[in-house]
C-alpha cells in the first residue's frame, strides 16, 4: 500500500465544479481530462493523485466510507450526508466559492411569524385545527431535524422535497421550506421570508479529507504537495511585496524591527534598501512609516505563493489521522 495514489473526488458538473476547477489551477493544481464521457482525470505534476468526477451527493459518501481521500463539495452536503462528519472526516479548509446559505423560510403573509419560536406555536395551533402536522419541505432532512430539535420543536413532519424547493406552499405540498439560498431572490420571487433566526448554516465549498481512507505513503506525500500550494496561495493573497532603497539610515532598521513584530511579517534589510511581506490591509500605513524614515522608491507588487516550513493544515490532519487508527 505504500505507493497507493490518493483519490480525490470533484463534482462532476454545475456552477460549483466549473469554480473548482479554477481554484484549483488557480492554485497551480490544474487538472487534466474528464472531458466529455471521461470519468477520471489527473493533477498536473502530481503522478500519484487520481481524480474521480462523481455527483454532489456521492463526495460525502465516498470520504465517509474511505473510498476517497479528498473531497470537493459544498459543507451543506458534507453536513447533510454523513452520519457523523467528525469521526469520519475532517474540513480542511473552506475554499470561498459556491457559498449559499441554508434557511429556513415561511410565506410572506404570516407577518406575525419571524422566528423560530414563533413557528413553533403555529405548528402547534396548525396541529389543533388541522389534526395533522405542519409539513416542511426540503431535501435537507438531517440538517432540518437537528436545527428544529435545538429550538424545540417537533410537532411538524418533513415532506421531502424532490424538486423546486421553494414552490411546495405554492402548490400545497408543504407550509414551510428548509432550503438554500445565494441572494435570496428565488424565495422572494415565491413570496416566501426567511426567519429572523432562521439561518441553519452559511455553506461554502470546502476541502474534506477522509479519517477512514487508507493513507499511504505517497497519498500523504500528494497530500503535503496539495495543501503547501493551497496554502502557499491563500497566504499570498493576504500579503503584498514591499520593496524600498533606505540609503542605511538606522531609523529604517528600527521601524522594520518594529514592524516584524507588530505584523508578524518577514523583513529584510541590506546595506542599500530592503522588503517585507506585508498584510494588505497595512499597506498605507506601513508605506507612511517607511516614507517617514526617509525610505525612496517604496513598491507593491503580488505574491503568488509564500510557503512556509511548516503547514498546519497538514500537520494537525496527520495528527488526528494517527490518533484515529491508533484508536482501534
Amino acid at each position: 500500500m505504500s505507493g497507493a495514489p490518493l483519490i480525490i473526488g470533484l463534482q462532476s458538473k454545475g456552477r460549483l465544479a466549473e469554480q473548482t476547477h479554477d481554484y484549483l489551477a488557480t492554485c497551480g493544481l490544474a487538472i487534466t481530462g474528464g472531458q466529455g464521457r471521461e470519468y477520471t482525470g489527473r493533477m498536473a505534476g502530481l503522478g500519484a493523485v487520481e481524480v474521480v468526477y462523481l455527483q454532489s451527493g456521492e463526495i460525502p459518501s465516498q470520504l465517509e466510507s474511505g473510498g476517497l481521500h479528498l473531497g470537493i463539495t459544498g459543507e451543506d452536503l458534507l453536513r447533510e450526508k454523513t452520519q457523523d462528519l467528525d469521526a469520519c472526516m475532517a474540513l480542511l479548509k473552506p475554499l470561498g466559492f459556491g457559498r449559499a446559505d441554508l434557511v429556513v423560510a415561511t410565506p410572506r403573509s404570516w407577518i406575525d411569524v419571524r422566528h423560530m419560536n414563533d413557528l413553533n406555536e403555529v405548528c402547534t395551533d396548525f396541529h389543533r385545527l388541522h389534526g395533522r402536522r405542519l409539513r416542511v419541505a426540503t431535501k435537507y432532512l438531517s440538517l432540518t431535524r437537528q436545527f428544529f430539535a435545538r429550538h424545540g420543536i417537533s410537532d411538524y413532519r418533513i415532506a421531502e422535497s424532490l424538486g423546486a424547493t421553494e414552490g411546495a406552499p405554492n402548490s400545497g405540498a408543504a407550509e414551510a421550506i428548509v432550503d438554500i439560498t445565494s441572494t435570496g431572490s428565488t424565495l422572494s420571487a415565491n413570496n416566501l421570508k426567511v426567519l429572523d433566526d432562521g439561518l441553519i448554516l452559511r455553506s461554502q465549498a470546502c476541502l474534506a479529507a477522509s479519517l477512514t481512507a487508507n493513507w499511504s505513503d505517497a497519498a500523504r506525500q500528494s497530500l503535503r504537495r496539495i495543501l503547501d500550494m493551497i496554502q502557499g496561495r491563500s497566504r499570498a493573497t493576504d500579503f503584498k511585496l514591499v520593496q524600498f532603497a533606505s540609503g542605511g539610515s538606522k531609523s529604517v532598521a528600527r521601524i522594520l524591527a518594529a514592524l516584524e513584530k507588530e505584523l508578524a511579517c518577514p523583513v529584510q534589510l541590506d546595506g542599500a534598501g530592503g522588503s517585507l511581506h506585508c498584510p494588505a490591509a497595512a499597506l498605507y500605513s506601513v508605506m507612511t512609516r517607511l516614507r517617514e524614515a526617509g525610505c525612496k522608491h517604496v513598491s507593491v507588487a503580488p505574491l503568488e505563493y509564500i510557503f512556509e516550513p511548516q503547514n498546519l493544515l497538514y500537520d494537525d490532519f496527520i495528527a488526528r489521522l494517527n490518533n484515529n487508527w491508533s484508536g482501534k
